[in-house]
């Protein structure tokens, strides 16, 4: 069991949703916190929110502007220290059909949702390097497991990121290095970046998910889908039925494929 308190932890988009959740449940366990999000107003109602629970800093970052991510990057190693653990949560959500989707779309869909995780871990993984120690959490997706339409360029970026994030797990492993990686593919959270969603499996309370993800790090799991139920049953139908079979299985049976038809999200999904 891996305990939390003492430890400078890193959360991306940590002054809403899950990434907000966790930052107070962190601190009760006697963390330090930095905040990484792009949204400056949010960043100080989160920190004044929690400032009298423990140490909780904030950063303003574009993570899709690297020059940004590294200069703060910098910045942090230098006035706060080596970060033990990193939370890579911050994601974006676009529900259209792919060919509505815009360039913009596309670049800025896989550069918050696949790309930055990576840079960002890049930077801060030499310092977990050098004391040997730390842990990377990377908020992936359910959604990375499945095909499903309106979700294409999501789809993408976060089967790119369960790619990467176990093969770093691995990499890890096999140098024998005392690093940890968790992968975490919840499905859908009920914290506004998915509203309109229509499902029949229910929709995750953020709370829940959040302490999940939480525990998932404390115990120092590989890979957790929330519900766990979610990764056998779609490897086992995945592997066990012809692509028409788990396509009833998937879109029919179990509604997924419909389960966008009326997303509308909110305006600001980091």
């Amino acid at each position: 069991m891996q305990e939390m308190e003492g430890k400078i932890i890193l959360i991306t988009g940590g002054a809403s949703g899950i990434g907000k959740i966790m930052v107070g449940a962190l601190l009760a366990r006697k963390a330090k916190v930095i905040i990484w999000d792009i949204n400056s107003a949010k960043i100080e109602q989160t920190v004044s929110e929690f400032s009298e629970i423990g140490t909780v800093i904030g950063f303003t970052v574009d993570i899709s502007d690297v020059h940004q991510v590294q200069e703060t990057a910098l910045k942090v190693t230098q006035e706060i220290g080596v970060v033990e653990v990193l939370i890579n949560n911050a994601g974006i959500v676009a529900g259209k059909y792919f060919h509505e989707h815009s360039t913009s779309d596309i670049l800025k869909t896989m550069e918050i949702n696949a790309s930055a995780p990576m840079l960002i871990s890049k930077l801060f993984l030499p310092g977990m390097l050098g004391q040997n120690s730390g842990h990377i959490c990377n908020i992936a997706s359910s959604g990375g497991l499945i095909s499903n339409p309106k979700m294409a360029v999501y789809a993408a970026s976060k089967w790119a990121l369960i790619g990467w994030s176990d093969s770093l797990r691995l990499e890890m492993k096999l140098l024998k290095k005392n690093i940890y990686v968790t992968t975490i593919m919840p499905y859908y959270i009920n914290t506004g970046m998915f509203d309109g969603v229509q499902s029949k499996i229910p929709i995750l309370d953020p709370k829940v998910a959040a302490l999940a993800i939480i525990k998932a790090i404390e115990k120092k799991k590989r890979m957790v889908t929330i519900p766990g139920y979610i990764y056998r049953l779609t490897k086992l139908g995945q592997g066990l039925l012809s692509l028409n079979a788990f396509d009833w299985f998937a879109g029919t049976a179990l509604g997924i494929y419909k389960t966008m038809e009326h997303f509308t999200g909110h305006k600001n999904n980091s």
